[in-house]
């Protein structure tokens, strides 16, 4: 029973969960300082070696019924779910740590039974505590690669270790975030990255414990389990960078980890401080319980860039008359229906920039700087794209279009003009009189200055290479008859919206991604016999965060 409870509190609190030589590395991996060590990871072989050593203290963070019905022989049992995860006072701390028999001078080696992530709270508990770094260290595989390579395990009841002297001197703040810098690090992506230590069934939405289900705002998934090998060992220092890399971990930020409850966060935590070096890593102790306790309801994302996506309030607000007839709007409305349909009905102030007459030039950014310069809109604004009704595949060509063409920030109005007439928006309709405006069409023409992406719409399916190998998303009904040079899996674009064309809510989409076999680590190139289906597709992958994408149109 005494299990059973702190287990439903740990599950309520935490989930189980640059390769290239272009990329400037992420740290570098500790010296290899005795055969079977490196850093603070030993293997196997090396506990063999030195389980007799006297001032070796082994622990055990596996749940109590773990290590009940097998363990290393000598092993303490030294599981959070003995104890509970609330934090206490470094004068319980240090009484619990005697408690282990763990002396000022001891070498101290912790392993588990079941996810790794217990080892690594535990390993990031006593270095929070002052516990010296370079006697503190991880058993490479746990439990279950001890036994795979031979190593005895025990059910006799092991006799209380002797009392330690270890004392908590001074707390090492420096490896730990508090909220408010976790709040500006939200709002501040360039100087620093939050990592996410829980799956993708937590960051979209569909699991949670909590009263709203999701992801701190501009966090990136790196799930703990992602972090090792088969053999649950960690992958390789090459290995980890490149997946750091790929969720856009830059060299000189600083990366703060958290999880739901502090404890899964510690293991992006020790692979980049432990494994690749890095400095300025801090962990997120209270994590998403922190986040969601504050008084403020702080906002929680499920779509990874819920940005991308405007609503009618919204576009009323600041791209309506008040905002324009005082300066104060940087929003361009851009219609990508027909011109015909356009000049029947449109909404006030919208700029008209029909799918039709970009299509033919998405390979030509020279050629779309032109257009956009024609129709009057300003690369420094946000461009939000709109068709009549949800998202269509015009409107999402004109968002990639604006993308490739270097537009500053581009999203959608997945309403649509005749929904978000209905909510206020303001139209223009040559069947009935309307306020005097300036009609868009006279909107005046000016420089399109931008800075063209290479990396948005491709046309040799081999001339591109990212951090991981490519996978081709089919984005129409039927297969392509051409052959790819790669993975290819199909997701037809309707799959990924609602009747009314909106997109599908997070935890869905990721199910209908997952389903057909869209990888988390990729480079991700859409495709289609029309290149709108394969934008849309482009357009719902931004949604859900996914780093690499672009769109293959030959």
């Amino acid at each position: 029973m005494f299990y059973q409870r702190f287990l439903g509190t740990i599950i309520l609190l935490c989930a189980v969960s640059f390769v290239s030589l272009s990329l400037p590395a992420l740290g570098s991996a500790p010296a290899r300082t005795e055969p079977g060590r490196t850093g603070n990871l030993v293997s196997v072989d090396w506990l063999k070696r030195n389980l007799a050593r006297k001032d070796l203290i082994l622990l055990d963070a596996s749940a109590p019924p773990l290590y009940a019905k097998g363990r290393i022989p000598g092993a303490v049992s030294a599981s959070i779910l003995s104890h509970g995860v609330q934090e206490m006072s470094p004068e319980k701390m240090e009484a619990r740590y005697r408690g282990y028999g763990i002396r000022n001078d001891s070498t101290v080696v912790i392993y588990e039974g079941g996810d790794a992530m217990w080892a690594h709270h535990l390993f990031y508990d006593l270095y929070y505590h002052g516990f010296a770094p370079e006697r503190l260290l991880i058993l490479d595989g746990g439990l279950e690669k001890w036994k795979a390579d031979g190593g005895g395990v025990t059910t006799t009841p092991s006799q209380a270790p002797q009392p330690g002297d270890f004392r908590v001197a001074a707390l090492r703040e420096s490896a730990r975030v508090r909220l408010p810098e976790v709040l500006l690090a939200s709002g501040d992506t360039k100087k620093a990255t939050l990592v996410e230590a829980l799956g993708p069934e937590w960051h979209f939405g569909d699991k949670g414990y909590f009263d709203r289900m999701g992801h701190i705002p501009n966090s990136v998934m790196l799930p703990s389990d992602d972090f090792f090998n088969a053999d649950r060992t960690f992958k390789s220092p090459e290995e980890l960078r490149r997946m750091f890399a790929y969720v856009g971990v830059k060299p000189g930020q600083s990366v703060y980890t958290h999880c739901g409850g502090g404890v899964a966060a510690a293991v992006p935590f020790f692979a980049l401080k432990f494994i690749l070096g890095e400095q300025d890593v801090r962990l997120f102790r209270e994590s998403q319980v922190g986040w969601l306790q504050d008084d403020r309801s702080l906002p929680f994302w499920t779509y990874s860039a819920p940005q991308l996506l405007r609503d009618t309030t919204w576009a009323r607000t600041w791209g309506g008359a008040m905002m324009r007839m005082y300066r104060n709007s940087a929003i361009d409305f851009i219609d990508a229906r027909p011109a015909e349909e356009f000049k029947f009905r449109h909404a006030r102030f919208a700029l008209s920039v029909p799918a039709a007459t970009v299509r033919p030039h998405l390979h030509d950014p020279a050629k779309l700087a032109s257009l956009f310069a024609e129709a009057g809109v300003n690369a420094n604004h946000e461009a939000m794209v709109m068709a009549g009704s949800g998202i269509t595949p015009d409107a999402a060509l004109v968002y990639l279009a604006l993308e490739a063409a270097g537009q500053a920030r581009v999203s959608v109005l997945p309403e649509g003009l005749e929904q978000a007439a209905t909510k206020g928006l303001a139209v223009n309709d040559s069947t009935k009189a309307t306020p005097a405006a300036a009609p868009a069409s006279s909107a005046p023409k000016r420089a399109y200055q931008a800075s063209p992406r290479k990396d948005v719409v491709i046309r040799d399916p081999a001339g591109t290479r990212g951090l991981y190998p490519k996978v081709f998303i089919v984005s129409d009904a039927k297969p392509l008859a051409k052959t790819l040079p790669g993975k290819v899996v199909q997701v037809p674009y309707t799959e990924l919206l609602r009747p009314d064309g909106t997109p599908k809510a997070a935890k869905d989409l990721w199910q209908v991604l997952s389903k057909a076999g869209v990888p988390r680590y990729a480079e991700l190139v859409t495709v289609a016999e029309d290149a709108g289906a394969a934008a849309l597709n482009y357009l719902v992958l931004k949604l859900m965060g996914f780093p690499d994408v672009n769109v293959l149109v030959p």
